[in-house]
């Protein structure tokens, strides 16, 4: 089956309530983290992800560290999300998030076909269709600032 790839921050799990973390200098990576466990679930990023996960081998590729492996295949498990393939960025990787995600979609792709890719970071977006993959900006929740910060400059999630 072909693979249908979705992103965890802001596609399926709504993480405004913790951006005030790293929202403004210092910026509080560890309380941003640790409250990952409490995010709610985006109806329309779950909705999106049961439809693909009918006939499509599910890919989450989140930014997130390598180290919240477990706070997020539980959230996954208590939000009755589908377990799929779980790619995270390694503790020690600060690339920007279009950098980095291209990259592990390089890899997958030698495995199979993508059929798509869903993702809330616009320069992600950007990034993927300048490469030719099939990709879906997921505009359901309003793309923060700290957010985008987060994601290309701090290379944090």
């Amino acid at each position: 089956m072909p693979f249908a790839v979705f992103d965890v921050d802001g596609v399926v799990a709504d993480v405004r309530h913790r951006l005030r973390h790293v929202a403004r200098p210092p910026k509080d990576w560890a309380r941003f983290f640790r409250a990952a466990d409490r995010d709610p679930p985006l109806t329309e990023g779950t909705d999106l992800v049961h439809h693909y996960a009918r006939d499509h081998d599910l890919v989450w590729l989140t930014g997130r560290p390598e180290w919240l492996r477990p706070v997020t295949e539980r959230w996954f498990a208590r939000h009755g999300l589908p377990a799929g393939r779980l790619l995270m960025r390694p503790d020690d990787d600060r690339r920007p998030a279009r950098d980095y995600k291209l990259s592990q979609l390089r890899r997958l792709a030698r495995d199979g076909a993508i059929a798509v890719i869903v993702d809330d970071d616009p320069a992600v977006v950007k990034r993927l269709k300048a490469e030719g993959l099939p990709v879906r900006l997921a505009d359901w929740v309003p793309y923060e600032r700290s957010l985008r910060q987060a994601q290309e400059r701090d290379g944090r999630t």
